[in-house]
């Protein structure tokens, strides 16, 4: 009897002393997450130009005019192809660059080093920085089409069907560096032994790689996966400063869309409801993403 009452006041105790540490993360979340995603849930319902203390209630109409947006939906088409290209390049291009620091041991630590690099710029220096290198005129292409002989104008950001994939290359720049090294963090919690035994077995990199690491390596792939997923569908500041959703609407993204309609046409309102369709799209999107790869691995 008196063990079973140590150990339940012993529980009471734990409970107590989880909710106090806890408290100030969940006072936090709730402070600057819950609230105002449900406040702007609130602004999607009104007429309001995010100044003046005037606010017409409007009901669902911001909903209703945001599915007939053509343009909401071009940009999330835009998200949607900066997502599978994401997919496919900065996934298997992290994981090969991972595959081959883990492969070279401590002798690559300069190769650590200088592909961390882009990782190391905030995006918006970044979007400067290509913003002049992809230059018509003056760009680093530009430069070698003028050694090569050509006309020396290469107009990527300018060029409607061209410039959506120019900002998919810098963002695949930029951010496959954070993948290498998520990856190369699962490559570090795998066991040394199984290695050996399968080096042992006679098996080549190349068949432990296949056959052994890849599968023990899925679950940090799975979560790779969806990060990539979720950071696609909310871009909003490389963007911005490269070409600001143009040539037109040709990079235009949820993210910028939104920004234009809140703080640019001052329509608080309207860039809420965008804003919210958002949340609900990537909420949507991440939760099926998680139950493809999660349904994937069970199979595995």
């Amino acid at each position: 009897m008196q063990a079973s009452n140590l150990a339940s006041r012993r529980r009471h105790a734990t409970h107590i002393a989880a909710t106090i540490f806890l408290a100030p993360a969940l006072l936090f979340l709730i402070i600057f997450i819950g609230y105002p995603i449900l406040d702007s849930f609130r602004i999607s319902t009104l007429e309001w130009n995010g100044i003046s203390a005037h606010r017409t209630f409007i009901g669902l109409d911001n909903w209703g005019a945001l599915l007939r947006d053509r343009n909401f939906w071009a940009a999330f088409r835009n998200n949607l192809t900066i997502m599978v290209f994401s997919l496919l390049f900065q996934v298997p291009f992290a994981l090969a660059l991972a595959t081959f620091l883990d492969a070279g041991g401590k002798k690559f630590n300069l190769f650590k080093v200088v592909w961390f690099f882009p990782l190391l710029m905030s995006s918006v220096a970044v979007g400067f920085l290509f913003r002049y290198a992809l230059d018509a005129n003056f760009g680093l292409f530009a430069n070698i089409s003028r050694l090569l002989g050509g006309s020396g104008a290469i107009d990527l950001l300018g060029d409607p069907n061209r410039a959506l994939f120019a900002v998919i290359g810098v963002i695949c720049w930029q951010y496959i560096p954070f993948y290498m090294v998520y990856y190369l963090a699962g490559y570090s919690g795998l066991s040394e032994d199984t290695y050996e035994a399968a080096i042992i077995d006679g098996a080549t990199r190349g068949q432990y790689f296949w056959r052994v690491a890849l599968p023990q390596l899925f679950p940090t792939i799975r979560s790779g996966a969806i990060l990539s997923i979720v950071g696609s569908l909310k871009f909003f500041d490389l963007i911005f400063v490269m070409t600001g959703g143009g040539p037109g609407t040709a990079t235009e993204l949820m993210g910028t869309y939104m920004y234009r309609n809140a703080f640019m046409t001052f329509r608080m309102g309207y860039g809420s409801a965008v804003a919210c369709g958002m949340f609900i799209l990537i909420t949507m999107i991440a939760l099926i993403a998680m139950k493809l790869l999660s349904g994937k691995e069970a199979g595995a």
